[in-house]
């Protein structure tokens, strides 16, 4: 859904465009192909309408389910992790990179047990209370 939302709000971005491009050219006055400028208006509209409605039915309906990267299948997603943890230790990045690659071809690769990120948006800090402070000013707007 938020796939969904993320590429018709890009197409919604794009309507000021074609607005610009439908008026360009008039001469001065009133004139009946201004009429063409609902076709797009009214559309874009119920469409943005749309996807505040799914998201808020999504944000209000989504559960999180907690340890899910405990999961073996998930393992690799921490590769670059363990490239950062050889880096560290002095090794080069490409010599890291080559050897978490071949743990990994090998089935010898193991996951960093713990991460700790504290940087804005990371695992560690992802700012949940600031997204939902934003988005009640913006639905606050919208009402």
């Amino acid at each position: 859904v938020f796939e969904l939302i993320r590429g018709k709000c890009n197409r919604i971005q794009s309507l000021p465009n074609e607005l610009t491009l439908l008026i360009n050219n008039l001469p001065s006055g009133y004139h009946r192909d201004l009429q063409l400028t609902k076709e797009i208006i009214f559309p874009g509209i119920q469409e943005m309408k749309d996807c505040i409605e799914a998201c808020t039915y999504m944000l209000k309906n989504i559960h999180v389910k907690k340890d899910i990267l405990k999961d073996e299948k998930y393992s690799h997603i921490f590769s670059v992790e363990k490239v950062n943890e050889y880096v560290l230790k002095g090794e080069s990045f490409r010599e890291a990179y080559k050897k978490v690659g071949e743990e990994i071809a090998s089935g010898n690769f193991i996951a960093p047990s713990s991460i700790h990120h504290t940087h804005e948006g990371s695992i560690g800090n992802l700012c949940s209370d600031k997204i939902a402070e934003r988005m009640e000013k913006v639905m606050k707007k919208i009402k």
